[in-house]
């Protein structure tokens, strides 16, 4: 979606919103860890990020890399930076080709600084000598596909502080085709409410995204804004320098000093803010919780469908998902990013062979052998598995091998009912519990437009031991209204479900609309995530050394239990999936296994 949509779209709402800016880290440990974060940051709530440019080499490649995993894997409507320096037409040319591939529609165009063995900024050969020259080309070259952005200077930039210079270049950046417009960092808000006006008295009416720096420390607070030459007011001085030495005090006092200047130019007609997070989100999110802008009950974070749709090329109109990679979101997409079906907003023939290899996709379990054992024990029984399953549970471990992040809120209705289960030797690695009709408002369950209701049938996933499989399976065939599938990691499916089309488990009825049916169970999908599950857990395994009792334990595991998903289709009710299992217990956990 382009930044003037959505910029719109706050204007007429009459609700602030808010961008985060963030760019390439220097090793690839950092850069993982900034992927989790930004996916946290989602959470807050920002209309979009943008992602800053290295000009040329590794820096360069992995800007484009990360628009890629922003748009497709995190579902992040992202703005790339893209500079004039050490950039010829070719190298141009790539980038915006990469930036379109990847499903963005927003560029934010600069002439960049000169590097660093360079005194004064001059163009590479068959380059561009200014920003207005690389808008031309883009919107020569894409048409109206890129919403594009252009930097505003409300205090001068390094070579130039002339303002009447400036505002001429920026008439002419916007007379070339450009469609907003990106401010650079400042803690002036008066002289910024003057320089909009200049602004608008040239005729220039797109919008301007004000550049807001959080104050971490106040050593940080300083150098930033010497660097960028910003003036910092007297009152933030006298204000911080008392408490330089307590980096709390001045994080609590500088997030008031920006919250307050924010607040002063969104009573001056500023409908959009732009964080500089500095890849780091504390400070930012200080700020928006001082603001109130924070997701809460009373302003949930607006999702269209319930889980995180991908931004990727071809796939904005996806809108149904097979339930079992609720908790591996880029596994899902990596192996899913070759089909053609996305375009119809339809999931697709289920027997579509477009899953392909695990290997291709590179989706086993990551982080290092030693990590994976400090993170998650080394189980010598089937009751340390329960135990860790149970720490996961109670937000004690983050991850599990079949979940990439921490269980969410809305599992809190059944949390207890999972940790009795787990308690007993079934694993569970996904759930949900069943929703009867609850506004598409609500702060858990809501998705979709609003003045919608959103139903959900409850759902267990789980690792079942096979010494009481049959006694599982006996009890689940006689209720009616519940369907399994389950399998071992070399065996054939098994499974009562009256055909192998789609159970939907997730729906939503909404004002104006068809039903939606986003989220389903059905046989082929689970036979392809089957490959995956067992393959974690054997990645798992094999994070310790040969014929060590942990790798035995999960590598029996792996090859002997079952993997079974069971849908009460009764959405009013979330007693019976549990109930199933009342007597019933693992013998790893006793001394036998107790089946009543």
């Amino acid at each position: 979606m382009h930044l003037n949509q959505m910029l719109d779209e706050s204007k007429r709402t009459g609700e602030p919103s808010f961008s985060f800016e963030y760019f390439p880290p220097k090793t690839a440990q950092g850069v993982q860890n900034l992927y989790e974060r930004m996916d946290r940051m989602y959470n807050l709530g920002p209309k979009f990020i943008d992602i800053t440019w290295g000009a040329g080499g590794r820096i360069a490649e992995l800007t484009c890399e990360m628009v890629l995993q922003a748009q497709t894997v995190y579902g992040l409507e992202t703005c790339m930076h893209l500079t004039c320096t050490d950039m010829g037409l070719e190298k141009v040319n790539d980038a915006l080709h990469r930036a379109y591939k990847a499903g963005c529609t927003n560029i934010l165009a600069l002439r960049g600084d000169p590097p660093r063995n360079q005194e004064t900024w001059t163009a590479t050969e068959d380059g561009f000598q200014y920003a207005s020259d690389l808008v031309k080309h883009i919107r020569k070259t894409y048409g109206d596909h890129f919403s594009i952005g252009v930097a505003g200077y409300p205090e001068g930039c390094d070579d130039n502080k002339d303002e009447e210079s400036l505002l001429e270049h920026l008439k002419i950046k916007v007379d070339a085709g450009a469609s907003f417009i990106v401010t650079q960092m400042f803690y002036d808000a008066d002289n910024f409410i003057r320089w909009v006006g200049r602004v608008r008295d040239l005729g220039i009416t797109i919008p301007i995204l004000p550049g807001i720096m959080p104050i971490a420390t106040y050593a940080s607070f300083l150098r930033r804004a010497n660097h960028m030459q910003c003036k910092i007011p007297q009152e933030w001085l006298d204000t911080l320098e008392p408490v330089k030495n307590d980096d709390v005090a001045v994080r609590e006092l500088g997030t008031n000093l920006v919250a307050d200047m924010c607040r002063k130019l969104v009573a001056n007609g500023i409908h959009h803010l732009h964080f500089y997070t500095m890849n780091l989100a504390n400070a930012t999110r200080m700020v928006l919780e001082e603001l109130n802008w924070t997701p809460s009950a009373e302003r949930p974070l607006q999702q269209a469908l319930p889980w995180k749709p991908s931004k990727g090329l071809g796939r904005r109109e996806e809108d149904v998902r097979p339930i079992f990679w609720r908790n591996r979101n880029k596994s899902y997409v990596l192996r899913t990013q070759d089909w053609d079906e996305f375009p119809n907003g339809r999931w697709g023939d289920s027997r579509s062979p477009a899953f392909g290899e695990l290997d291709a996709y590179g989706i086993g379990l990551t982080g290092t052998n030693e990590a994976n054992r400090n993170k998650w024990g080394e189980p010598v029984s089937v009751k340390d598995i329960a135990n860790l399953f149970v720490r996961y549970l109670n937000n004690e471990v983050d991850t599990l091998p079949w979940s990439e992040a921490p269980l969410t809120s809305e599992s809190n209705s059944i949390k207890d009912k999972l940790v009795e289960l787990n308690q007993k030797g079934f694993l569970t690695i996904n759930s949900q519990p069943g929703v009867d009709g609850v506004k598409s408002s609500h702060p858990v369950h809501g998705w979709g437009p609003s003045n919608g209701y959103v139903y959900q049938k409850g759902y267990l996933e789980l690792l079942v031991a096979p010494e009481v499989m049959p006694e599982v399976i006996s009890r689940i065939e006689k209720d009616a209204n519940l369907t399994y599938y389950a399998v071992t990691k070399d065996g054939e499916l098994q499974t009562n479900a009256p055909s192998d089309g789609p159970n939907a488990v997730t729906w939503g009825v909404f004002p104006g609309k068809e039903i939606v049916q986003p989220t389903i169970v059905e046989s082929i999908s689970f036979l392809a995530w089957k490959d995956e599950a067992f393959r974690l857990g054997v990645d798992w395994a094999h994070c310790f050394e040969a014929n060590t009792p942990s790798r035995v334990l999960l590598e029996k595991v792996m090859d002997q239990w079952y993997l079974v998903n069971i849908v009460n289709n009764d959405f009013h009710d979330n007693e019976t999936l549990f109930d199933l299992f009342k007597g019933l217990q693992v013998a790893d956990m006793a001394s036998s296994p107790v089946i009543g």
